[in-house]
C-alpha cells in the first residue's frame, strides 16, 4: 500500500485517470494528522512489539475511517 500527496481532488482525479488506477481511501491532512498521533503515540516505548490486527482496527475506527478499505 502506497500513500500519495495531492493538491486537491481533482488533482487525484487526473492522475487516476492518468494511471488507469482505481481510488483507495482519501484522507485530509487533518485526519492523517489525528491518525498518526494514535498510531505513533507509544512507538518509542521500549515495551512496544508491534500490534495485532484487533489492535491495528481500534485505532482506524476511534479515528473514523471505517469504510471497507480500513478493514482487515
Amino acid at each position: 500500500m502506497n500513500m500519495l500527496f495531492f493538491r486537491s481532488e481533482e488533482a487525484l482525479d487526473q492522475w487516476l485517470v492518468s494511471k488507469k488506477a482505481e481510488r483507495g481511501a482519501l484522507l485530509t491532512i487533518l485526519k492523517l494528522w489525528e491518525l498518526s498521533q494514535d498510531w505513533y503515540q507509544d512507538r518509542l516505548a521500549p515495551e512496544y512489539h508491534g500490534r495485532t490486527v484487533e489492535q491495528v482496527q481500534d485505532i482506524f475506527k476511534e479515528v473514523g475511517l471505517t469504510s471497507e478499505f480500513w478493514s482487515a
